[in-house]
């Protein structure tokens, strides 16, 4: 697919759900950038990534609903009239999954039920693309893990999203609505969360470099991952949403290689000029779900719409830690962050 995706945008009606949080503001200034007509949903929930220094460059440029996804009335009024809807609102915490499994339940399959259902009475002929997860591949049978691979989610926030995934491709097929789903890996880069440690490890890890403090591994460091760009994860949104030849389809999107998370610690520690790592023993409640080695294979997607990844590892790190030394307030509780120096 050549760079026409790009022009697709323009003047297109477009909501992103989650859209003040980590990837869906980073997409959000992408359309912006390409003269869409954007409309951010996001519940600000504390401790879900919401944020709304996120779009503090281009806040004029965009309309911002504070709605819950789960509000249907809201939902019937605010789908009508969009072309595309990015579907990102959620949540992604696998252990807070395991503590609190109902407010997963009610947030990561509720809500998009309750988006669909909109769509399906109120605005049938709009294109939703879904942030799916490769959490819902569980411990993979063999690497790298392809969309044929079995799904068998280790913890119940995996449960829940291969869930939302599912209800989105039965709209698809029985009612029509135009959907599909990206199963995303390590997403990375500027505007992620890194106040708690619940959301991801990466931005956490970036967070304990900046700051000077020890970055705990568990294990021996070996596990390999895959990551991804979040400018790369925009574009494969962007690329999604604009090409009906996806509908009805799950794709894995990945990074170019996998690395260590020993190595990962270490180019790190070098792109930050600070830090230190210790080994320690796995905690029991993590190690329970833990899903091993991953990466994916994301040539399906590339076969279909032509995207790979183009920010290297190493540059998107000095990227992301360039932009937290010069936000860093922003995007940490002040009190916390004395406290824990």
């Amino acid at each position: 697919m050549t760079t026409g995706y790009r022009h697709f945008y323009r003047g297109r009606r477009v909501m992103v759900t989650g859209g003040l949080g980590f990837i869906g503001s980073n997409l959000a200034r992408q359309l912006v950038e390409l003269g869409a007509d954007v409309l951010l949903v996001d519940s600000l929930l504390p401790d879900y990534g919401g944020n709304r220094f996120n779009i503090a460059p281009f806040e004029q440029q965009v309309r911002v609903d504070t709605t819950d996804v789960r509000n249907r009335e809201a939902m019937n009024t605010l789908v009508q009239h969009q072309d595309v809807i990015f579907n990102l609102a959620g949540q992604v915490s696998h252990i807070d999954s395991m503590r609190d499994p109902y407010a997963d339940l009610d947030i990561n399959c509720l809500s998009h039920l309750t988006l669909l259902e909109a769509c399906r009475h109120h605005n049938p002929s709009v294109k939703v693309v879904y942030a799916g997860t490769r959490q819902i591949y569980g411990r993979p049978d063999s690497l790298p893990v392809n969309e044929s691979h079995l799904v068998r989610p280790t913890d119940v926030n995996g449960i829940n999203k291969a869930a939302g995934e599912q209800y989105h491709l039965v709209y698809n097929n029985v009612f029509g609505i135009r959907a599909c789903s990206l199963r995303l890996t390590n997403v990375f880069g500027p505007r992620q969360l890194i106040r708690h440690n619940r959301q991801g490890f990466i931005g956490w890890f970036i967070r304990l470099a900046l700051e000077g403090r020890t970055i705990q591994i568990y294990g021996d460091g070996a596990q390999l991952r895959d990551f991804v760009h979040v400018d790369d994860a925009a574009d494969a949104f962007l690329r999604a949403g604009a090409d009906d030849r996806c509908n009805g389809e799950v794709y894995n999107v990945g990074g170019t290689a996998p690395i260590s998370h020993r190595d990962l610690t270490s180019m790190l520690l070098d792109a930050a000029g600070s830090g230190r790592v210790e080994y320690i023993e796995w905690p029991q409640e993590k190690k329970a779900i833990d899903i091993g080695s991953f990466f994916a294979d994301s040539s399906k997607f590339t076969s279909a719409t032509g995207w790979s990844p183009r920010i290297a590892l190493r540059d998107g790190l000095a990227a992301t830690l360039g932009f937290y030394r010069e936000h860093f307030a922003h995007y940490v509780d002040a009190a916390t962050a004395q406290e824990q120096a």
